[in-house]
C-alpha cells in the first residue's frame, strides 16, 4: 500500500508524514518539485530532522541541473517498488499534485521535453495548448503545467484535459490532504515567511545570487527571485518579503484548485493547536482502509 500526504503549503504534511512512517513502517518519499535540489534549503522548506526515518529524493540534484516530471516519475516508481518489495510503505509527501499523480498513474512523457519551447512566450505556448487542448483549464502563466500538457499530447496523441480522469492507478493507494480554514492558512504561510527569514532565507538567496544561478530549479521556488530583485535595487526589502507572502498565499489558492480537479483526496483538518488529533484520525482512517 502507498500513502499520499498531501495539500496546500504550510498544512503541515511533513509533521504527519514523520508521524505516519514510525506507526506504518514507512519510508518518505519527496513529491515537491524545489526539494529535489541541493541548496535553498530554507526557501523550499526542506524537514530539518528526519527522525531516522529514510528519506527519497531529497537534495538529489544541483541547481544548475535540469529535472523534468519524466525524471521523477522514474525516480519514484523505482523508489515505490524498492520499499514495497522490503514489506514497507511508502509515504509520498509534497504539494507538486502532477508529480505525484506521475507516480502512480500511467502517464507517459516523452523523454527530451522542453527544449523546443525556449524562447516561446507564455502567451505563444498557451495558443499551442488550446490548438490541441481547448478544454483545458490549466492557467495561461503556469507555464510548467502548459509545457507539461502539450508534451503529454505529443506523447499520447490525445488532450491532456479528456484523457488524465481515466488514467490507471499503477499501486494501491490511500491519498490523503490536509486542510484548514483560508484565514487561518494565509496567516500559517505569513508567519512561516517571517520565520523563513529569521532563519536566513536573505542569506541563502544571497549567496546563490552571488553565483550568478539563475536556472528552474532557482527561479521557481517562491523567495529567490523576490529577493534577487531585491539585490538589484529594484525593490525595498520589506516589499520583497510581502511579494514573497502574497505569492505563497495565491500559489496555496493554486494548489487547492489542482487538488480539487485532478486529485481524489480525503480530506482532514489540520489542528494546530493539538495537531495529535489530526494524527491520530488520519492514522485511524489508514488502519481502516487498510483492513479492507
Amino acid at each position: 500500500m502507498v500513502i499520499v500526504v498531501t495539500g496546500p503549503t504550510a498544512v503541515g504534511k511533513s509533521e504527519l508524514s514523520l508521524f505516519l512512517a514510525h506507526k506504518l513502517d514507512g519510508e518518505i518519499i519527496n513529491a515537491d518539485s524545489t526539494q529535489i535540489y541541493k541548496g535553498l534549503d530554507i526557501a523550499t522548506n526542506k524537514v530539518k530532522d528526519t527522525e531516522g526515518i529514510k528519506h527519497y529524493l531529497f537534495n538529489e540534484k544541483d541547481l544548475r541541473e535540469d529535472y523534468s516530471v519524466f525524471d521523477y516519475q522514474k525516480d519514484a516508481r523505482r523508489i515505490i517498488d524498492d520499499i514495497l518489495s522490503r514489506g514497507k510503505t511508502p509515504i509520498l509527501v509534497g504539494g507538486t499534485g502532477l508529480y505525484i499523480n506521475a507516480a502512480l498513474y500511467d502517464y507517459k512523457f516523452p523523454e527530451k521535453a522542453n527544449d523546443e519551447y525556449e524562447g516561446l512566450s507564455n502567451d505563444e505556448l498557451y495558443k499551442m495548448l488550446l490548438a490541441v487542448d481547448p478544454n483545458t483549464n490549466i492557467h495561461l502563466n503556469n507555464r510548467v503545467r502548459v509545457i507539461s500538457a502539450l508534451n503529454y499530447f505529443k506523447a499520447n496523441g490525445t488532450p491532456y484535459s479528456e484523457k488524465e480522469k481515466d488514467f490507471k492507478l499503477l499501486y494501491d493507494t490511500i491519498f490523503i490532504g490536509l486542510t484548514t480554514d483560508r484565514d487561518i492558512l494565509y496567516y500559517k504561510i505569513n508567519k512561516r515567511v517571517d520565520k523563513m527569514v529569521e532563519e536566513g532565507l536573505v542569506n541563502e538567496a544571497k549567496a546563490v545570487y552571488e553565483l550568478g544561478i539563475r536556472s528552474k530549479a532557482v527561479m521557481t521556488p517562491i523567495g529567490p527571485k523576490e529577493l534577487f530583485d531585491y539585490f538589484d535595487g529594484k525593490i525595498t526589502l520589506d516589499e520583497a518579503i510581502e511579494l514573497i507572502k502574497s505569492k505563497s498565499r495565491k500559489y496555496a489558492k493554486r494548489q487547492y484548485t489542482w487538488f480539487r480537479n485532478k486529485m481524489d483526496l480525503t480530506w482532514f483538518t489540520t489542528n494546530y493547536d493539538d495537531f495529535s488529533k489530526t494524527e491520530e484520525e488520519v492514522l485511524s482512517y489508514i488502519k481502516d482502509k487498510m483492513s479492507k
